[in-house]
């Protein structure tokens, strides 16, 4: 099962790779004060973490704030992410990263992500000018979040007719409970070579072994203030302790285990790992020495009912989410 060091991944069609694990920075400022935020940063630098991702509506731009103090010094050695949030409109496409770069106090970023996409949205004006992000430098590479993927396929299609930059990562949630993407997304990031990184890996809080179904909520917690968390503690209770006590008998933390689970995927690059405390996020490190063999990645899957469920005949369903489906 171990899998001793951090590994460095291509990231995907570049000519790039960054570290297995990518901080997120959301609670940085939020639940965590800058003194802390470095502390995590330096752990996780020091763990072997190369690439970092924040966003400008995180704190209303406080986080960026914070991150940009604190990368001070090893801004080469990263490879930042951001996001432009709000509208997809070209104009604020170029004005948000620009506030973005004032922020950090840096003169690019190496991702820059739509945030979501909008209703409305006109995918032709997007690509132009996040393009032209790229061609003035001031982002190396371009992505999306939360993109479906027939949209990102238009997207790319459209970028790919006019010789713009295209969308070379999507960042989704997925987890032991959110698995919507394994049907058209993941299968879509392997075949074509798109970035996948996911946020929530630890659903919250959820899967790290933080709540109990039987149990109040902690009132220093996220899930004490989004009421998602109890929704899924309530719905997923027995899962959740069977799964506590897998990882109890393979010697690991929930956090771990949940992180390993994500990791075995073939179609994820890296897992977003965010933390508000230095004890976080040096736990969750050692995620990264764990190799799930085959056997206990379905042992693990199985605590768990939660596989998209669809009704429609013959082999369909499994060939929407089939990852090997095309020949590498």
């Amino acid at each position: 099962m171990e899998d001793r060091g951090m590994k460095y991944v291509p990231f995907g069609k570049t000519d790039v790779r960054v570290s297995e694990m990518c901080l997120g920075t959301m609670m940085f400022g939020e639940r965590c004060d800058e003194a802390e935020s470095g502390r995590i940063l330096a752990a996780a630098v020091e763990g072997g973490v190369t690439f970092v991702d924040t966003a400008a509506s995180y704190c209303q731009g406080r986080t960026e704030e914070i991150v940009g103090r604190i990368i001070k010094g090893k801004r080469d050695r990263l490879f930042l992410a951001t996001k432009v949030t709000r509208s997809t409109e070209g104009a604020w496409i170029r004005q948000s990263l620009e506030e973005s770069l004032r922020r950090m106090e840096v003169d690019y970023v190496d991702l820059y992500l739509i945030h979501w996409p909008r209703p409305g949205m006109r995918p032709v004006e997007m690509m132009e000018a996040l393009n032209a992000v790229v061609q003035s430098g001031k982002a190396r590479y371009v992505g999306c979040c939360n993109f479906p993927a027939w949209l990102l396929a238009h997207c790319n299609a459209i970028a790919a007719s006019h010789g713009w930059a295209p969308l070379v990562c999507n960042q989704v949630p997925y987890n032991l409970i959110e698995r919507g993407v394994e049907v058209e997304v993941l299968p879509q990031a392997v075949a074509e070579r798109i970035v996948i990184t996911v946020y929530r890996p630890l659903l919250m809080g959820v899967l790290a072994g933080k709540y109990r179904a039987w149990e109040p909520l902690p009132v220093d917690s996220r899930g004490y203030t989004d009421k998602r968390v109890l929704s899924w503690v309530e719905r997923y209770g027995d899962g959740l302790r069977r799964f506590a006590e897998l990882a109890a008998s393979l010697g690991l933390h929930p956090a771990q285990l949940a992180v390993a689970w994500v990791r075995h995927s073939l179609a994820v690059t890296c897992p977003i790992v965010g933390a508000s405390s230095l004890n976080q996020i040096t736990t969750t490190l050692k995620a990264f020495d764990v190799a799930l063999t085959d056997e206990q990645y379905a042992a693990v899957t199985a605590t768990f009912d939660t596989a998209v469920k669809e009704e429609t005949g013959g082999n369909y369903p499994n060939l929407r989410r089939a990852l090997d489906l095309v020949a590498r």
